[in-house]
């Protein structure tokens, strides 16, 4: 059973900085990547970024040169640093990890963490 906590959230002041983790645990197979996401109060689901198992990371032009992810070698862990953070950036942040949790069935699935809240104020 594929579980994904998150922490690191909480309020700071735009142009502050704040660290969010996800600590993935369970059994699983393979994994093809971890991903971040947010949702602002009445905006849709959105990406922010993702890291794939070779390293390779996509970020989203809103975030991009501000915000960096980041994963540890046994892709347990994600992190996103969130560097010059603006008002807008507040929305609740979505931890995501594509794994393959089924022997038999070598395909990745989503899985997703509880949400982090990331309150920035001017």
């Amino acid at each position: 059973q594929v579980r994904l906590v998150e922490s690191g959230g909480g309020s700071v002041q735009a142009g502050g900085s704040l660290k969010l983790s996800c600590a993935r645990s369970g059994i699983i197979f393979s994994s093809c990547g971890m991903a971040w996401y947010r949702q602002a109060p009445g905006k849709e689901r959105e990406v922010v970024t993702s890291i794939s198992s070779d390293g390779t990371t996509t970020y989203s032009d809103f975030v991009k040169g501000r915000f960096t992810i980041s994963q540890d070698n046994a892709k347990k862990n994600v992190y996103l640093q969130m560097n010059s953070l603006k008002t807008e950036d507040t929305a609740v942040y979505y931890c995501a990890a594509d794994v393959q949790a089924r022997l038999d069935i070598p395909i990745c699935g989503r899985y997703w963490g509880q949400g982090t809240q990331v309150t920035v104020s001017s």
